[in-house]
């Protein structure tokens, strides 16, 4: 992998609230998409993404519970389908675990999870909708 984080996403309790504190508390400057279920803030190198604790959790095909879900992942993006495959075998082989396989998502990209050695959540992800995070070498 290269040594980046495409993105991170935050799973919040409210979308709206978050975003609203996020965009006029901190003046993150947010991407134009036009969703109440998950917003985007491009920041200095990487995004922020703001998405529902709970359609986090499903979006990684784990389960939700307050008491035991971190409610944020880490994203590494790639640019194609076989970079994923190949990054998630790279990794898996390196001690991590597989918590999705990647497959094609309802967003029109392709993603999977794993979870570190300490169980941090890492999304591989294909967008071929547009790049995610800073410039790819």
């Amino acid at each position: 992998m290269q040594p980046r984080i495409s993105m991170i996403t935050l799973g919040v309790s409210d979308v709206g609230k978050s975003v609203y504190f996020y965009e006029k508390g901190l003046g993150l400057p947010r991407l134009d998409f036009e969703s109440d279920e998950v917003a985007f803030f491009t920041l200095q190198g990487t995004w922020l993404g703001i998405f529902g604790k709970k359609a986090l959790a499903e979006d990684a095909g784990v389960e939700f519970a307050e008491s035991s879900f971190p409610g944020f992942s880490l994203a590494h993006n790639l640019e194609s389908e076989n970079e994923v495959d190949q990054a998630m075998e790279a990794v898996l082989k390196a001690g991590a675990r597989l918590v999705k396989k990647p497959e094609k998502v309802f967003w029109g990209g392709y993603s999977g999870y794993f979870a570190d050695p300490d169980g941090y959540l890492w999304e591989l992800a294909y967008n071929p909708m547009m790049w995610v995070g800073p410039p790819a070498n």
